[in-house]
């Protein structure tokens, strides 16, 4: 009689010992334990657990956030039921360390957001039930490590789109629950249409599978709605001057201008590279990125540009600072494309070979060029020396305070004293 309550005694402690108040432990095959802590009215995971606890039941209670400490105690849990809560914080880390999770169950709560990179680490995962939420977003690469998945559960959230390629990493998935989310119905879900009509994978509720957006398609499954002329953008990038036949000089204006084509209509953004800083500037809304003049200096700052909406990047007054890669780049719910320029200053000997060549004579022609003072031109036939009369703008004039060039033919002079061998 004495052994047999030895064995009585062992097996109640072995039952009671280390489960906190709150729940009920129940030793379970192979030295597994269940934690049933569902209906408690728990407000936190309870401390304590033991740490052989394969399964963990939360469900039904008050559950308000989870921390990367909630489930330190119980590492080796493959099952854990957190439905039916009032969960809408999860912190960054809560889940990663839980290497050996087949099955959790977040159905029911009030998650607007979730750690999706906890799930990368968890490539045993098997059902992953987060319907009945208020997700609205859903990264592409969410699901990538959960190769053996078999139950995926994101109904009834908030989800508008789902990113092309989403579900490929999950090779043993066969059963997909994506109803009843607000969906916009463009060319971005355009993929999702087709996969879901190909696939061997169960997707329940197919008509409820519909579209929110845009307004002619409200209602409508998705099944239903027509094939729409997409295309990816394409960019074409053109400069004046031309900066294949152009050398740049000091003070030149630059103007780059993007065109890009493509169904939906691409938005249009620049990426500015220079030796000082490196910024991109969205579009085609922004209207004037540019930094002031230092304080007394003669020029402008670095990277000193303005954008327009038309998709044109224009630098009135080229300088040393403004050298560098300008990037346009276009992008639609289809794809994305960009190409570049590099701009650099010509060297100074350049500069006046240029001027003396070929700026000379075109200059002087301009229309409402104004000549300096009567008398300028030298007799060439009395002397060794000629004066030689050269028009640019100078840096700083004909540009309002927004930084356009608004009158481009106020020309100003400079005398220049070359000297030249005699004729």
């Amino acid at each position: 009689m004495a052994p047999f309550l030895c064995m009585w005694i062992a097996a109640f402690f072995g039952v009671s010992q280390g489960c906190p108040e709150p729940c009920t432990c129940v030793e379970k095959k192979f030295g597994r334990q269940l934690a049933e802590c569902a209906y408690r009215d728990l407000q936190e995971v309870p401390a304590g657990l033991p740490s052989n606890v394969t399964t963990l039941t939360l469900s039904a209670n008050r559950l308000h956030a989870l921390q990367q400490r909630s489930f330190l105690e119980v590492t080796q849990v493959q099952s854990l039921w957190l439905a039916h809560n009032q969960i809408s914080a999860i912190e960054a880390g809560t889940f990663a360390g839980l290497l050996h999770l087949k099955n959790i169950d977040l159905s029911h709560n009030q998650l607007a957001d979730f750690p999706w990179r906890d799930l990368h680490n968890l490539s045993a995962l098997q059902l992953l039930k987060m319907n009945n939420n208020q997700l609205a977003r859903l990264p592409a690469d969410a699901f990538r490590t959960l190769r053996d998945l078999r139950s995926l559960w994101i109904n009834d959230n908030k989800l508008a789109t789902i990113a092309q390629g989403t579900f490929d990493a999950m090779r043993s998935l066969s059963q997909l629950q994506v109803y009843n989310n607000p969906l916009n119905c463009t060319c971005a879900l355009q993929w999702l249409k087709g996969w879901a009509e190909n696939t061997l994978i169960s997707i329940p509720e197919r008509d409820s599978i519909s579209c929110a957006a845009p307004d002619s398609f409200r209602g409508l499954p998705l099944a239903r709605v027509p094939d729409l002329p997409c295309a990816p953008p394409s960019v074409q990038l053109s400069s004046q001057p031309s900066l294949d036949s152009t050398e740049l000089h000091e003070g030149f204006t630059l103007l780059l201008h993007c065109s890009a084509t493509g169904s939906p209509p691409p938005e249009l953004s620049w990426r500015v590279q220079t030796a000082s800083q490196g910024t991109e500037v969205n579009g085609p809304s922004v209207e004037r990125p540019r930094q002031d003049r230092a304080a007394g200096g003669s020029k402008q700052s670095a990277g000193s540009f303005v954008i327009f909406k038309n998709g044109t990047l224009l630098i009135p007054n080229f300088s040393k600072h403004e050298e560098g890669t300008y990037t346009c780049l276009a992008a639609n719910e289809v794809g994305a494309h960009e190409v570049s320029a590099s701009v650099a200053l010509a060297s100074s000997e350049s500069l006046l070979e240029d001027l003396l060549r070929n700026k000379l004579a075109g200059a002087a022609s301009k229309p409402g060029a104004k000549h300096c003072s009567q008398g300028a031109q030298a007799n060439s036939s009395q002397a060794a020396e000629k004066l030689v009369i050269i028009y640019r703008v100078p840096a700083g004039m004909g540009r309002s305070g927004g930084g356009a060039v608004l009158e481009p033919w106020r020309w100003t002079c400079l005398l220049w004293l070359v000297i030249v061998l005699p004729w």
